[in-house]
């Protein structure tokens, strides 16, 4: 049974990262599983049963959740936008209480109390977020890119800040990606190659080929990099790592409120009902999360 409960949490990691100014780190986190999730990828090789016991369930679920839910969250996000931004912020604070009993317990571990150290890491993460939903990004939707060396290696450090995003909480890859001015040409390369796969069309596939594996490429060294960063913070600084993703967690809603245009949804002259519905939503989705994060999942189970 525990294995369609990690399903399931990985349908909702996968949805997640449609979402603007969401990472599947902060569902992650909100499920009680980060730290879990974090070491079976940084002790694959020597670990590998336990950890495939925890990742396989969460790369079908994601799988899963981005193939088949995708169109539908675009969908709600166009026409329900606060209601569905709502529902989401429901599901990453339900997390919350998880998250800072994980804090506590750490804290009984290392006999420590909160210090003014980790009041500033809170308020530092908390405040990287709140700055990214604000940013201003670069690039135009028109941006095109071409095969290069400065290209090439410029799509391999934006592949590692992609990665960044998808293992840190509170990090939207997209939105990072937007600040650095390279989200369009990302896309623009992605349907450059697919294009000329459709059509075999060798001249343009090749190219935009070898500029993707350099994305590719910068993704995967990120993930293993990254991983194992925080892998070591949990080992050595596990208090500080905690207060850090706490801020981190907890800007997420400002993120998404920001990124989906949600507040507009309060001018759309909307009835009382939606209104209603809406906080219905986001409290049914806390709740979700808190019961999904207090469910067993592969983590506790035996080698």
């Amino acid at each position: 049974m525990q294995y369609i409960w990690m399903i399931i949490k990985g349908m909702i990691i996968g949805i997640t990262n449609v979402i603007p100014g969401v990472s599947g780190g902060t569902m992650a986190v909100s499920f009680g599983i980060y730290d879990d999730v974090i070491h079976a990828v940084t002790h694959i090789k020597s670990e590998f049963k336990k950890s495939a016991r925890i990742i396989g369930p969460l790369v079908i679920g994601a799988i899963l959740g981005i193939a088949g839910f995708s169109y539908f969250i675009e969908l709600l996000l166009t026409r329900y936008t606060l209601a569905t931004a709502v529902a989401f912020i429901g599901l990453i604070l339900g997390g919350l209480p998880i998250l800072w009993h994980s804090f506590k317990k750490s804290m009984i571990v290392e006999k420590q109390s909160i210090n003014v150290i980790h009041i500033i890491l809170f308020f530092v993460f908390f405040g990287i977020v709140t700055w990214m939903a604000f940013a201003e990004t670069g690039g135009t939707t028109d941006q095109t890119i071409s095969l290069t060396i400065g290209h090439f290696l410029a799509l391999f450090f934006v592949g590692v800040v992609s990665a960044a995003a998808m293992v840190i909480p509170g990090v939207s890859g997209s939105l990072l990606m937007l600040i650095l001015g390279y989200y369009y040409a990302v896309i623009y390369t992605i349907n450059q190659f697919t294009g000329a796969l459709s059509t075999f069309d060798m001249s343009t596939m090749i190219p935009f080929g070898i500029l993707l594996s350099a994305y590719a490429l910068g993704m995967l060294s990120g993930i293993i990099l990254i991983s194992k960063a925080i892998d070591y913070f949990f080992e050595t600084k596990p208090t500080y790592t905690y207060a850090s993703i706490l801020g981190l967690v907890a800007a997420s809603p400002i993120a998404i409120l920001t990124n989906t245009n949600a507040l507009g949804d309060l001018q759309a002259g909307r009835s009382i009902w939606y209104y209603l519905l809406t906080i219905a939503l986001g409290l049914g989705c806390f709740l979700l999360t808190f019961a999904l994060g207090n469910t067993k999942d592969t983590a506790d189970t035996t080698e």
